[in-house]
């Protein structure tokens, strides 16, 4: 993470706040040096202030920055005009904190667009369990011997344990994440399922049973 802030008061509050709560910091004093981090580092996010010295102030600085690529901009700025703020958000700042500021929370501020700006996460095709392969884009289980046959229900009872492999589950759980949590009915319903499961896999399955509570899938 950059912050490009001049007050170096403010700079190494805003630096020591981020880096307790986990993030690597680097700082500049102004946006030519800010924007040559940005260049050499990739940082995740920076913290830009708006009244920089030199010849580039920070929205120059955020204009570059949005020109090079799509790194998330926090500006920082003593300014309370509402010129200032709708212009840095219209040059593509992510959002902005108006000094003085509360450290904790810019830090939430900050965690929150890296909440909205990281990509998400692509969901595991293929979940190996024991000997068995449990492929969720073709709906396959395959073992030893091949691809088991198994109803619909039973193969998405299977890869939601799987999903969720170590975790003990209760039959309320496994009843939410797999016939929904709209569904109404005698949680038992989840011990036949089960049965079915160990007798087509076998000991292929390493499902555990967890008394009192349901099921986990080792």
């Amino acid at each position: 993470m950059v912050v490009v802030e001049d007050d170096h008061h403010i700079s190494d509050l805003v630096a020591m706040y981020l880096r307790r709560d986990g993030f690597r910091v680097l700082q500049a004093q102004d946006a030519e040096r800010g924007l040559a981090l940005v260049d050499s580092e990739r940082p995740d996010l920076v913290v830009l202030d708006i009244g920089l010295p030199g010849r580039m102030d920070g929205l120059e600085a955020c204009r570059t920055l949005r020109a090079k690529g799509d790194v998330p901009v926090l500006m920082l700025t003593a300014r309370d005009e509402e010129l200032d703020r709708v212009l840095g958000l219209e040059l593509g700042a992510d959002d902005y904190v108006t000094k003085p500021f509360s450290p904790r929370e810019l830090v939430a501020r900050v965690r929150a667009i890296l909440r909205r700006t990281a990509a998400p996460e692509r969901p595991v095709a293929v979940h190996r369990v024991g000997d068995l392969e449990v492929d969720t884009a073709r709906r396959e289980v395959r073992g030893s011997s091949g691809v088991v046959t198994l109803t619909a229900r039973e193969f998405d009872l299977l890869a939601y344990l799987a999903a969720n492999e170590g975790l003990a589950l209760s039959r309320r759980q496994l009843l939410d994440g797999v016939w929904g949590d709209g569904w109404f009915g005698d949680e038992r319903t989840v011990d036949v399922h089960v049965r079915q499961l160990r007798k087509k896999l076998g000991d292929a399955l390493p499902l555990a049973t967890v008394w009192g509570v349901g099921y986990r899938l080792a």
